[in-house]
């Protein structure tokens, strides 16, 4: 049984997931540029990402982590490629005033690129990497765990890694409820541009 050992880790993963870090602030910059269309797809690879560094850690993997390193660094570098790719994009979008009727629906095939675009995110972000294979074997015994204990870190790993993505998605929605006219859409898309690409530099430099 996990015990006091399941409490440390939720709160210390929910410090670690509140603050501001390259995967928070590419779903901050999707709500803003694109309101919540497709967000959920993006947090859906999210979660792939912490179930891979989660189930590695548990797994005893931190060295086959360090043994495939050329994998992982291609990883980290399609990560940043994407990033900026989206950053470009929004910063050279030139749309109308936002059309809430639209923000729900999600163009054909981009689902799909939305859940390889977190889970390359979640892949490559450093923080998460740190968090799973560095500071997760000093809270939890990972000799020690059973199937369950595994099944029950996952559980609470998703749910506290969706409550963080929703409450900075409902900021991001409510701040862009204010920019509707063509100008400031433009402002924003530029904004969330630059968010990326300041995401992209993190996970490079790191």
């Amino acid at each position: 049984m996990l015990g006091s050992s399941l409490v440390l880790f939720a709160a210390t993963l929910g410090v670690a997931a509140v603050s501001p870090g390259p995967t928070t602030m590419t779903v901050v910059a999707r709500v803003l540029g694109r309101g919540y269309r497709g967000a959920p797809m993006l947090h859906l690879g999210i979660l792939c990402g912490e179930v891979v560094w989660l189930s590695c850690a548990a797994m005893g993997a931190a060295t086959l982590a360090d043994r495939a390193q050329p994998v992982f660094m291609a990883i980290k570098y399609a990560g940043i490629a994407y990033l900026l790719y989206l950053a470009v994009k929004l910063w050279s979008t030139r749309r109308e005033a936002s059309d809430p009727e639209a923000e729900g629906k999600v163009v054909p095939g981009e689902g799909g690129r939305l859940v390889l675009a977190g889970l390359t995110l979640s892949l490559s972000n450093p923080k998460t990497m740190l968090f799973y294979l560095a500071l997760l074997p000093s809270i939890v015994d990972l000799s020690h765990v059973t199937w369950l204990d595994l099944g029950t870190l996952l559980a609470v790993a998703m749910a506290i890694v969706t409550m963080v993505n929703v409450f900075w998605a409902a900021l991001a929605g409510r701040a862009r409820k204010f920019f509707r006219t063509p100008a400031a859409m433009r402002i924003v898309d530029r904004v969330s541009g630059v968010v990326m690409a300041t995401a992209a530099a993190i996970i490079a430099i790191r």
